[in-house]
Order: C-alpha cells, then structure tokens, then sequence
C-alpha cells in the first residue's frame, strides 16, 4: 500500500542517501588519485565555522533513518560524536542507513503521524508531532546536510555534477 508521508519521506531518504554513498566513494576516490590522506576531504568543510564533510554525512544518517528511530522511540537529540577521518565508516553509516530505511513499513510511517517525538538539545527541547517533525525538520535536514556533503566536495575539486546528487529520480513508467 502507498502511503503519501512514507513516499515524501522515506522515498526521498532512499533516493538521495545512495548518492550520498557514492559521493563517499567518489571523495576516497579523488583522495586515492591525488595522493591525498582521507582527511583531506573528511576534514574538509565550506567555511571556518561549518561542519567538515564526515559531520554532514553523520548528519545525513540522522536526520533519515535517524529520524524513522525518532519516530519509534518518541525522542531524539544531536549527534556529538567526533566524524570518522576515514571513508570506510561513513559508508557503512549510509549502507546501515539504507537498510533500515529499506525495512519500513509505509504504514508504521502513518501511524507515527500523530505520535509526540521531542528533540533534546543542550539548551533546550522542540516538540513535534511525528508528521511534523518528519516534513519541517528532517526532511530539510536531510537536503541541507547532503547537499553540503555534495558542495564540500565539489569545493574541493571532486568530480561531481548534479546527476551525482539526484538519485534514482522516480520518472513515469
């Protein structure tokens, strides 16, 4: 059965993370052909004051099927932990990532529209509805962190173009 929250959340989830993957794979790539060392490009960020490219992919992870758990366990908060340096463990965050999106059943997506999910952060706390949470806070997440990832790289001088961004677009049949 089709579910309009699932398909304008967890279908956009799966139709960009794979890219993220690839943007991964694209970074150690460009790494391995230059002579560069792996924080070259984790480490690298846009400005002095943004997160580096390893925090936009954790970030990534968070705000997809980080925010399906959210949904689950009613509560969710940031991710302070420290960026890997290196690609391997960032792209078995996004691999992790597509699997439990993969596994979601569009009707557990319904069934949370309603549901309260609070995010607790060192200053304070949002609270949401899960239908509200998904389509004003983590779905833009979700864009803003893997477009950042996108832009960190290209910055950086990876070859990446737009198609590496896009995914899977879901086209008529």
């Amino acid at each position: 059965m089709s579910s309009p929250l699932h398909n304008a959340t967890v279908g956009m989830f799966l139709q960009i993370l794979p890219s993220v993957g690839r943007l991964i794979d694209k970074a150690e790539a460009h790494c391995r052909e230059n002579g560069l060392p792996p924080e070259a490009l984790t480490d690298a960020r846009l400005a002095p004051d943004m997160w580096n490219f390893g925090k936009q992919i954790q970030y990534c992870v968070l705000s997809s099927a980080g925010a399906i758990q959210a949904l689950r366990d009613g509560r969710t908060g940031p991710d302070t932990s420290t960026p890997p340096t290196d690609f391997a463990p960032l792209r078995e965050a996004v691999s992790g990532a597509i699997a439990a999106l993969k596994a979601v059943e569009p009707g557990e997506v319904d069934e949370a529209a309603d549901r309260d999910v609070v995010f607790d952060f060192s200053v304070g706390r949002m609270e949401y509805r899960g239908e509200d949470f998904l389509l004003s806070f983590s779905l833009p997440n979700f864009f803003f962190h893997a477009t950042t990832a996108y832009a960190v790289l290209r910055h950086h001088g990876v070859a990446v173009g737009k198609r590496d961004f896009l995914g899977a677009v879901r086209v008529k049949r």
